[in-house]
C-alpha cells in the first residue's frame, strides 16, 4: 500500500498520522520530490476519474495561465498534473486496484473495515 502527496501537506499529515495510529503499514511517496509518470496519474484518472483526481481549488490551479485552464479534458488534466503535481488532490492511497483520494477518517474507517 502506498500513500501518495507531499509531506508538508496538512490532510497528507492527517492521513498518515491516522495510519499509524490504527499500525496500517504503508510506504509513503512525495510525489513534489520522487514524481510521478503519466502512466500513474492516468491509471489513477482512469479509476477514480480525473475530475476527482484534479484539483481545482488548489493555489496551484490558480496559477495556471489562462489557457492551461481552459478546455480541460482527461488528456490535459493528466499532462497538467503530471507537470504540476500539487494540481493533484491529496493524498491518493492506492492498495493494488483500489485507490482513495482524499482524506475523511469515516472514508479510511470504511475502507479499512
Amino acid at each position: 500500500m502506498t500513500l501518495y502527496g507531499i509531506k508538508n501537506c496538512d490532510t497528507v499529515r492527517k492521513a498518515r498520522k491516522w495510519l499509524e495510529a490504527e499500525k496500517i503499514n504503508y510506504t509513503f511517496h512525495d510525489f513534489r520530490e520522487d514524481g510521478l509518470s503519466e502512466t500513474t496519474v492516468a491509471q489513477w484518472a482512469n479509476v477514480v476519474g480525473w475530475e476527482t483526481l484534479f484539483n481545482k481549488r488548489s493555489t496551484s490551479f490558480r496559477n495556471l495561465t489562462d489557457a492551461e485552464k481552459t478546455d480541460i479534458t482527461q488528456d490535459k488534466a493528466i499532462a497538467l498534473m503530471v507537470q504540476y503535481p500539487t494540481l493533484i488532490k491529496r493524498p491518493v492511497l492506492v492498495n493494488n486496484d483500489k485507490i482513495l483520494v482524499g482524506f475523511k477518517i469515516a472514508e479510511y474507517q470504511a475502507w479499512f473495515a
